[in-house]
This record gives structure tokens, C-alpha cells and sequence, in this order.
């Protein structure tokens, strides 16, 4: 980059506003917010021969940003998730880029509570795109304390139904397979519990229209590997 021309300097100083302060964090933050779209972006970043664990910067560029527009769109939101699903995927080999994508959200959830609205707002429209698209799945709400009222303030109440309302914006069989995803394995059982306490107490009671939604992912809550062909879960 030519450092005299307005426009870097432009990219740099934004950069540095998100405190990105490292060569490698500036870099990759200059080549995600001026890509022409989601594979202009990953193409160049592949480009950037990351040496060591300087990989696992590209998702905390991609979540851990500090601020988000005010005019987001869900376009926005898209790329951006799939820009995380592609670069997850390619680097999984090189180890932990997806459990870096987890502990930089889990990182978010500690800050909730002084969080911005439209921040929180479009942090809850990104990770339910990228649970939609299967970089994560709902184990990425293990830290949210979903079924623990003492620790379910206002802002976070708003937060997570925001994002299970996104969710059951899809269509029913994708969230089938999002909700199957968890179901099955004991070590999400508290997981599972504290996802249906809360949709019936903060999700469902206010929005009747995701009543058929929530009948889709309970069910899906309940299943088991071997009784996935047996039935038809959306009749």
C-alpha cells in the first residue's frame, strides 16, 4: 500500500480505530474492509503467506471488530459469515481457527451488558448467519447462561432473542438441521434445557409466530442420530 495516497491513510487510521495493532491484524483488516466481495477478499488474504499461528488473526479481525455501521445490511452479514466459513474451512487443517471464532464471540457475550444496541443488534444477525451456514453451531451458546435468570439482564435478554429470531427466520428444515445439531450428546443437555427455557420465556411469549418454528427445533432438541430418516419432522 502506498502509505501517501488519501485512501490508505484513510484505511489505516480506521484500522487503527479498531485497534488493530499488529502489521498482521492492519493487514488483514485493510484487505477484508477493501475486497470487492467475500472471494476477492479471502483470495488476497491466502496471498498474505501467514507464518505460524498468524493465521488465527483473520478471525479475530473478522469477529472481534469493535464497532459495527450503523447501516449494516444483511448483505453485509452474509459475506462476512461466509467469508468466516471459507476461511474456517481452509485453515482447519492448520488447527483452532474455528475454536478462535468461538472464544472471540464468548468474548463478546462478557460484554453485553455496555454493548450498543445496533452493535448487539447486528453481533445477534452474524452469529445466527453463521450457525445458519454450519461454521458454528448453537454449542457456541454454552457460555450464555440461557437457563440462569440471575444472569439474564435486559440487554442480554434482548440480545439472544434477537438471534433466535433470526434463526427461525429460515426456512423449517434448515432449522431442523441447526437445532439437530445439538441434539443427542449429553454434554449439551444443560445446553439444551437452558435453549428451550429460554425461547418459552422470552421468544415465544412475545413472537406467536415462531410458535410452529419452536414445535420444529424442540423436536428436533429430542432426536437422536438413528431416528433422523424415520419420520418427517416437519409434518
Amino acid at each position: 500500500m502506498d502509505k501517501e495516497s488519501s485512501e490508505p491513510q484513510k484505511m489505516l487510521q480506521l484500522a487503527a480505530g479498531q485497534r488493530m495493532n499488529t502489521d498482521s491484524r492492519r493487514a488483514i483488516f485493510c484487505i477484508i474492509m477493501s475486497g470487492e466481495d467475500y472471494i476477492d477478499a479471502f483470495e488476497k488474504l491466502l496471498r498474505l503467506d501467514l507464518q505460524g499461528k498468524q493465521d488465527r488473526e483473520i478471525m479475530r479481525v473478522l469477529v472481534c471488530r469493535k464497532k459495527y455501521s450503523t447501516n449494516i445490511n444483511v448483505f453485509w452479514l452474509q459475506s462476512y459469515a461466509i467469508m468466516t466459513r471459507t476461511t474456517t474451512s481452509h485453515y482447519r487443517s492448520k488447527q483452532v481457527i474455528d475454536v478462535k471464532c468461538r472464544y472471540c464471540i464468548w468474548d463478546h457475550y462478557t460484554e453485553l451488558e455496555s454493548m450498543q444496541l445496533m452493535r448487539s443488534m447486528h453481533l445477534a444477525k452474524f452469529i445466527a448467519e453463521m450457525v445458519s451456514n454450519f461454521t458454528l453451531s448453537l454449542a457456541v451458546l454454552k457460555k450464555a447462561d440461557l437457563h440462569d435468570t440471575t444472569k439474564l439482564t435486559s440487554r442480554k435478554i434482548m440480545h439472544f432473542r434477537m438471534f433466535f429470531e433470526a434463526v427461525f427466520e429460515y426456512a423449517d428444515n434448515l432449522v431442523w438441521n441447526i437445532f439437530k445439531r445439538i441434539a443427542g450428546s449429553q454434554q449439551y443437555e444443560p445446553l439444551r434445557t437452558g435453549i428451550k427455557f429460554f425461547l418459552e420465556s422470552y421468544v415465544i411469549g412475545n413472537e406467536k409466530q415462531f410458535a410452529g418454528k419452536y414445535k420444529i427445533a424442540k423436536k428436533a432438541l429430542k432426536s437422536v442420530e438413528e431416528e433422523e430418516e424415520e419420520e418427517d419432522p416437519f409434518i
